[in-house]
Formats: structure tokens, C-alpha cells, sequence
């Protein structure tokens, strides 16, 4: 597992927002959902105003074929809270999927994807993946898998302090137990914190 710090991510990010593709990009990394279920996410699923969504669905390849499908488990199908940054950078693109459409007219396949090719049809897995893969090969950042702005996700907020319970269930784990067993890289550094916090509430600072 190898992951970009916040520094890295914002230097990402930062340098795609040109693309097309940039918004869901980010709304991966902020959000930490899987790869399909980004391309799988409809406008009913998400509250602007509110500023959540909800996993309901995914797109899946089978044998290269595009399938859009349930989730898989009980766990995974969930509401992610958003801030404010994500909610502007999804109204700029709905705004301008918007105008995509009006510009097709009735060649628009609309399937109510907030991801999707310019006509509606939903976006191949693969080519998101390698679509990612090209930019990272372009960059100066240390390579990274799509999936890994997952792991970062995490691993960012455990990082942070962030309840292994929140971030269990933004990821979608079935238990806190199986986030802590996939992050436990991240958390040998905070059980040396959490030990020298302790000591200080009850000694004071050393």
C-alpha cells in the first residue's frame, strides 16, 4: 500500500482540475469511495444542500462489459458527509454536465450518473483507472494505484484522529475491526501518542 500525503494529494489535485474527469477524482479522494461506486453514483443519491450522498450502486466490468450493479454488502451501502470544498466542486460540475446535455440534446442517453461520457453512458472502470495512471506517469509524485487515493483517504484521517469507527463506515467496512486490521500500518505512531497523552494528562508535560 503506498499513499500520498495531504501535501502530495493537494499538488494532485490541484494540477488535473483542467480535466474532465477532475471532479470525480476528487470527489474519490475526499470521500475515500471505490472506484465504481463513483461511476456508479446518481444525482438522487446526493444532497447538496445537505451536503452527503448515498452508496446505493456501482458500475462494474465483467469480461470488459459495463454492468451497473448493487452494492455488495449491507455496509457498504452508506451515507458519506462532504465539505464545503466538495459540495462547490460537484455544483460546477453539474452545472457544466448540465450544459453538455443541452448542447446533445436527444442524442443525451441520460441515466442520471453524476459520472458519465458526455452522451450519459457510464464512464469503463478501466479507462478511469488508466485515465489516473497516465496523469500520475506525467507527474512528479510517487506513483500510486487509483485505489490508493482510498487507502490515503484513511489513512489521512486516522492520521488526524479521526474515530476508526467514522472511517470505517465513510469506507464502507463491514467492522471498525477490519479497518484497524487494513490500516494497522497507520496506527503503531498513534498508539505512541495516545501512550505519551495519557502520561501528560495524568503527570503533566515532561
Amino acid at each position: 500500500m503506498r499513499v500520498w500525503d495531504a501535501d502530495q494529494l493537494r499538488e494532485f489535485l490541484s494540477g488535473i482540475q483542467q480535466h474532465r474527469l477532475y471532479p470525480a477524482y476528487y470527489l474519490a479522494a475526499n470521500t475515500g469511495m471505490r472506484r465504481g461506486e463513483v461511476l456508479g453514483l446518481r444525482w438522487r443519491d446526493v444532497d447538496l444542500d445537505a451536503g452527503r450522498l448515498s452508496v446505493h450502486q456501482a458500475v462494474i466490468s465483467v469480461a470488459y462489459d459495463i454492468h451497473i450493479s448493487d452494492v455488495k454488502t449491507g455496509s457498504s451501502r452508506r451515507t458519506i458527509d462532504h465539505d464545503r470544498r466538495t459540495i462547490s466542486v460537484l455544483r460546477s460540475w453539474r452545472k457544466r454536465q448540465l450544459e453538455e446535455r443541452l448542447a446533445l440534446g436527444e442524442q443525451h442517453d441520460d441515466l442520471g450518473l453524476v459520472f458519465a461520457r458526455p452522451e450519459g453512458t457510464p464512464i469503463h472502470p478501466d479507462l478511469f483507472s488508466k485515465t489516473f495512471d497516465r496523469m500520475t506517469a506525467r507527474s512528479d509524485l510517487p506513483v500510486i494505484r487509483l485505489h490508493d487515493l482510498r487507502h490515503g483517504h484513511a489513512s489521512l484521517l486516522l492520521k488526524a484522529h479521526v474515530p476508526v469507527k467514522v472511517v470505517s463506515e465513510r469506507l464502507g467496512h463491514a467492522t471498525p475491526a477490519f479497518t484497524m486490521t487494513v490500516y494497522q500500518h497507520v496506527l503503531p505512531g498513534m498508539q505512541a501518542e495516545a501512550a505519551t497523552t495519557f502520561g501528560d494528562l495524568l503527570f503533566g508535560p515532561e
